[in-house]
């Protein structure tokens, strides 16, 4: 099963650790965007095999508030919210 956790620690400060499953191979991106729907970060796009990964994020340049990240893989797409507090 595709599976996208929620990042740990949320609220985060300095960084934060996602954490997703592919139940086969695929085409995998991990983005995240402000609350504009500006994307601010790519933390994965590659083509990876089935099995969990983890994927740290250390935002140095944006500012507190809320974010969105959103994985793709193949037909299963899937966002979740953080929190930055700087």
């Amino acid at each position: 099963e595709f599976v996208l956790g929620q990042n740990y620690p949320n609220p985060f400060n300095p960084s934060t650790s996602i954490r997703f499953a592919l139940k086969e191979r695929a085409k995998v991106t991990l983005l995240v965007f402000n609350i504009l729907g500006q994307s601010v970060a790519t933390l994965v796009d590659e083509e990876l095999a089935a099995g969990w990964y983890e994927s740290r994020f250390s935002p140095n340049n944006l500012v507190s508030g809320a974010y969105i990240y959103r994985l793709t893989a193949n037909q299963f797409i899937e966002t979740r919210k953080m929190l930055l507090l700087k």
